[in-house]
């Protein structure tokens, strides 16, 4: 039933009408960013004349863009001038560091508007097919690695500064679908005296390898390539870690399988060892916070069991594979939250 400040207003189609033609949004943002038009905006006097010039484009066709840009608040408008927001100057301005535009050559993917296009069948399923981006070595993750980069380097840093580590000696750190190793480099950049070990795919590990030389951590950045679920963390070797970082790789599998890692990560810890597990991680109503709770539809298109887990399931997972304490951190202000697990 609607509740009463629902009942109390009139209906209106407006949230329909603007998820219907959602996908036009995202069309605007993705054509503005392959004519380079914020840079364009950025560089130049912000007319439409010269913004059409410099971005090689019809000035009607950059005009009706522009405005439609604004009034979703990618772009102020004074007079016949468009200029870049706040944010967009910091994500959309290609010379910026913090660039994002990237980030579309993965989330606008021929394999991500696919699985989207299969959403019906997804939801009857219960999930995607078996085939997919969790197969073996997927080219998907390298596109991964390298697009989504830039927008792992910030909760990176933030996960560093959370997790204090005891400087009296070395450490050992294992980050796991390590992708484009930023989390593990954070570590290496913060922590002199700590060594890293970076799991993935072979093809992956190389976008990790390239970021680690240029953050000037690769005399104390490893390469450990193939699965989580079948290489040997080293244990083999005589090799324990101190901590294990799962960033964003628990939502993938369906909880059974989640155990049977974290048993397997419980035993590569050394005593006092722990996990630091980031992830979108709802509240239990499964609604709240808005993003995180999303990320479980994402996960239904995507995965064939895979969940956005709350903090009560992951505690749950963590504590039949053997870990006696859970604890659960904001990493504000994004979207993701830390679970620090005990051996």
């Amino acid at each position: 039933m609607p509740d009463a400040a629902d009942q109390a207003r009139p209906p209106s189609p407006a949230l329909f009408l603007e998820t219907a033609t959602a996908h036009q949004r995202s069309a605007a943002l993705k054509a503005a960013v392959e004519l380079d038009l914020f840079t364009a905006l950025a560089e130049g006097t912000g007319t439409v004349e010269d913004t059409a010039t410099r971005c090689g484009a019809a000035p009607r066709g950059v005009r009706i863009l522009c405005d439609y840009l604004t009034t979703l608040g990618f772009l102020t408008k004074t007079g016949d001038r468009h200029a870049l927001t706040r944010d967009s100057a910091r994500f959309l301005d290609r010379r910026s560091p913090a660039y994002l535009g990237g980030t579309l050559e993965f989330t606008h993917s021929k394999r991500a508007l696919e699985y989207n296009a299969h959403l019906t069948d997804a939801v009857r399923r219960g999930g995607a097919p078996p085939e997919g981006a969790l197969a073996e070595d997927h080219p998907a993750w390298e596109q991964f690695a390298r697009a989504m980069a830039p927008m792992m380097v910030f909760p990176a840093e933030l996960l560093a500064r959370l997790v204090s580590v005891p400087d009296a000696r070395p450490i050992r750190v294992l980050d796991i679908a390590a992708g484009h190793g930023f989390y593990g480099i954070a570590f290496a950049k913060r922590y002199p005296n700590a060594g890293v070990v970076g799991l993935d795919w072979p093809r992956v590990l190389e976008v990790a390898r390239e970021n680690a030389q240029r953050a000037g951590v690769a005399d104390r950045y490893e390469l450990l390539p193939g699965s989580a679920f079948d290489v040997d963390f080293g244990q083999g070797r005589g090799v324990q870690y101190d901590l294990v970082l799962l960033p964003n790789f628990l939502h993938h599998f369906d909880q059974s399988t989640c155990e049977s890692l974290l048993r397997k990560v419980h035993d590569a810890l050394a005593e006092g060892g722990r996990v630091v597990t980031l992830d979108y991680v709802p509240d239990e109503d499964r609604i709240h916070p808005p993003n995180p709770a999303q990320f479980a539809l994402t996960m239904l298109a995507n995965t064939p069991a895979g969940d956005a887990y709350t903090f009560k399931e992951l505690e749950a997972m963590f504590q039949h594979a053997g870990f006696t304490r859970n604890a659960l951190h904001e990493l504000l202000p994004t979207d993701n939250r830390v679970v620090i697990s005990e051996r």
